[in-house]
């Protein structure tokens, strides 16, 4: 079952999430027996990918149509893609979390050690503590600690619910592609030619938008980021959230040639930058794997060698 974040980003603010031709949900006809959906879900969803390829307009700076290029991105089956972009956005969100909020008990609250007034003979309910939970200025009773909210998840899981969330974009007809228009801002920033650009390009300056680039020109970027609704991210900001976000996607000839190359059909799944702790993770894992082959040699040896003196002991 989808969390409220996510429905409440395919109903409002992303509508190709629930577009009826790239819903992330599993068609209702593919009803399959209880033991055929068990294999299924025995299916690793790496090994079930797709391509969902598709063609993109591209617009000139002025809006006028110019070409077409074809954005093919590596796309979850449908049957696990809203689980797989569900866990990323999940996964990105909570790991957000400072997880700063601390509350002090009635044992941690300044003051409290006198008894305020005796047991009996007051009229009033007894009370031990000026700091009790029940009196203003007292302690909280099961109140926040700090805490690491942060959890884990693989990094062909997270790439694949970006291209998944992309690709569904570009299915959906949200997404197209502009021309480089560096030129048209080489005199300085200007957030009202970008707005009109917007405008020509089809686009609501309202509506959140992204736009995605390998690197942005200084004057660009001074006149896109006073844009509210306009988020310009590149391939090193580049996050799932505001992918979901925004309802209209637009990138440049160089941006769709990274993300096919970075998530596309041919893209590897290679690394080249792997942490630290996953060499050290494989390092362990070798060594357990030789420690236990010798461990069976060793049984292994030490049964022959019983069956030997068995052998002899009989002659």
């Amino acid at each position: 079952m989808a969390s409220p974040l996510l429905l409440s980003l395919s109903s409002s603010s992303s509508p190709f999430l629930s577009s009826p031709s790239t819903s992330f949900l599993p068609p209702t006809s593919s009803a399959a027996p209880h033991s055929a959906g068990r294999t299924k879900a025995a299916v690793s969803v790496l090994r079930a990918l797709r391509a969902e390829a598709a063609t993109l307009p591209v617009l000139s700076f002025t809006g006028d149509k110019v070409g077409e290029v074809t954005l093919d991105l590596k796309s979850a089956p449908p049957s696990t893609a809203r689980a797989v972009v569900h866990r990323a956005i999940i996964t990105d969100r909570q790991n957000a979390r400072r997880g700063t909020a601390s509350t002090l008990t009635r044992g941690e609250v300044s003051g409290g050690g006198r008894k305020p007034y005796q047991q009996k003979k007051t009229g009033k309910a007894r009370r031990g503590s000026q700091r009790t939970p029940l009196r203003p200025g007292g302690g909280v009773v099961f109140g926040p600690k700090p805490r690491d909210w942060s959890i884990k998840i693989n990094r062909k899981e997270k790439r694949l619910a970006i291209s998944t969330a992309l690709a569904s974009a570009a299915v959906a007809e949200d997404a197209f592609v502009v021309e480089e228009f560096d030129e048209a801002f080489a005199s300085g920033p200007k957030t009202k030619d970008f707005v009109a650009a917007l405008q020509r390009w089809g686009l609501d300056p309202k509506q959140k938008a992204m736009f995605f680039a390998t690197e942005f020109d200084d004057n660009v970027r001074l006149s896109g980021r006073n844009i509210g609704s306009l988020k310009m991210l590149t391939p090193r900001t580049l996050n799932l959230y505001d992918i979901l976000d925004a309802r209209k996607l637009f990138f440049t000839p160089a941006a769709v040639d990274y993300l096919n190359s970075r998530y596309g059909t041919s893209a590897s799944d290679d690394y080249d930058t792997d942490d630290e702790d996953d060499a050290e993770e494989e390092q362990e894992v070798v060594e357990e794997g030789t420690t236990v082959e010798a461990a069976q040699g060793t049984s292994l040896h030490t049964i022959t060698f019983c069956f030997a003196d068995f052998n002899a002991q009989l002659d």
